[in-house]
């Protein structure tokens, strides 16, 4: 599958999975959609650990935010579907490549090319790691984090909402002047206030849905560009003078 067409066609008969009595009708609907699904088959394919590797890869083919040398930190990264992006297109581990590290609170497989941390970004010494494995500030920070589904939309979107915030407030504390963050968000996009966060420290902000992320899921890619730096808040805002 090439990464600018990214499975869109090619489908065959459709498959049902075969039935098992304890099997409850979720499961098989799950079952069914990954056995049709031409991305899962894709990523199979190619190699990707995951069908969330081509929404990345979309993402990048419309922005061109991963370049060769750039400095990457992919947090939430298991299973590794978008550290084997970075990894590529920065070409991480080659003669004037860039660096990529894999952020996860839970063990991660190592993908070849890209340091991996396990650790929680909400406590304040990774940030240090992640800055010593780089050596040096990022130049994009990706977020594909997901809490568990819970049924209820509202609770739902809070988390996420909750990640996005958290996942905003460490890109702050390791970018580069310059540099971008890509997150995934919910329904609409970011709500008001993350929003106006967002656009305080980046100079650019939009919401891409890549033709990968399913048209059943509210799933929904912010991404921002040209971080203005730590500063920029205290600078837009400053305090009483002296």
């Amino acid at each position: 599958m090439s990464t600018k067409s990214s499975g869109g066609s090619g489908r065959g008969e459709h498959v049902r999975p075969h039935a098992k009595k304890r099997r409850k009708a979720s499961s098989r609907r799950w079952l069914e959609r990954q056995l049709n699904d031409p991305y899962v088959a894709a990523a199979k394919t190619e190699g990707y650990r995951s069908r969330a590797a081509f929404k990345l890869l979309e993402i990048d083919d419309r922005l061109g935010l991963l370049s060769r040398g750039c400095r990457v930190v992919d947090l939430g990264a298991t299973p590794g579907g978008w550290t084997q992006v970075a990894v590529a297109r920065v070409a991480a581990g080659k003669p004037g490549g860039g660096r990529v590290v894999a952020v996860d609170i839970t063990a991660m497989e190592d993908v070849p090319g890209a340091k991996t941390i396990q650790a929680d970004i909400r406590d304040e010494e990774t940030a240090a790691l992640i800055h010593a494995a780089l050596d040096g500030p990022a130049d994009v920070v990706l977020s594909d984090m997901a809490a568990p589904a819970t049924g209820h939309a509202a609770t739902d979107r809070l988390r996420v909402i909750g990640l996005c915030e958290s996942a905003l407030d460490f890109a702050e504390t390791i970018l580069a002047p310059g540099g971008a963050f890509i997150c995934k968000a919910l329904g609409s996009g970011a709500d008001a206030g993350l929003l106006s966060a967002v656009k305080r420290a980046f100079t650019q902000v939009k919401h891409i849905k890549p033709p990968a992320s399913r048209s059943d899921s509210a799933e929904i890619y912010l991404v921002a560009t040209g971080f203005r730096g730590s500063n920029a808040e205290a600078e837009e805002n400053p305090g009483p003078s002296a």
